[in-house]
């Protein structure tokens, strides 16, 4: 199921996503939804919080980055079959040179901006059959990862961004938080209070 994708300004994008558990309600089919939701919304990850769930919960898939001419071989190849279910997810360390790359959000529509990450994760997580896993990433496929974990953190990626460049897109996000955003997928807004 289609779930609406909700739009920057919701308390719920701002909350730390609470710790899941094996018996939480309907979890494969909560994640089936992500899938279908970001596939829709043409998006490369999906956070819990961004279909008003504040669990940690995020799902990724890179393959949309594999067609970049920017890329080694071997990067566009582990980003076309990169697809992930990260459950309970703890970043243990970010690494190397911080970069910068221009990121969206299905949450904030039209609003694009250079974010600068480190270029090196260590992450712990379950996957969707609460098996644990601790893993090394880097490049773009650490950056997706660290993107939608700021989400079950409540943080977005227009907090890494410098005060300038966020007065110069405030009236772009009060947009959003009025609902006056047009984007191809499904929305619900913080000013059309439904939740």
């Amino acid at each position: 199921m289609i779930l609406p994708i909700i739009g920057y300004g919701d308390p719920v994008l701002r909350k730390v996503g609470e710790e899941v558990s094996k018996d939480y309600p309907n979890l494969k089919q909560v994640i089936a939804d992500m899938y279908e939701t970001m596939y829709h919304a043409h998006g490369v990850g999906l956070a819990a919080p961004q279909v008003g769930l504040a669990i940690r919960l995020f799902i990724v898939d890179c393959e949309p980055f594999s067609d970049s001419d920017d890329l080694s071989k071997e990067e566009a190849e582990q980003l076309k079959t990169f697809k992930k279910t990260f459950i309970n997810a703890k970043i243990l360390k970010e690494e190397g040179e911080e970069w910068g790359f221009n990121e969206g959000c299905l949450s904030i529509p039209d609003v694009r901006e250079d974010v600068f990450r480190h270029e090196q994760i260590t992450i712990e997580y379950y996957d969707e059959d609460f098996n644990k896993h601790t893993e090394v990433y880097d490049g773009l496929i650490a950056r997706v990862i660290q993107h939608e974990y700021d989400h079950i953190e409540g943080i977005l990626f227009t907090d890494r961004i410098s005060s300038l460049k966020k007065r110069l897109i405030s009236k772009k996000l009060q947009n959003i938080m009025e609902g006056k955003a047009r984007p191809d997928y499904k929305m619900k807004f913080a000013a059309k209070k439904g939740r």
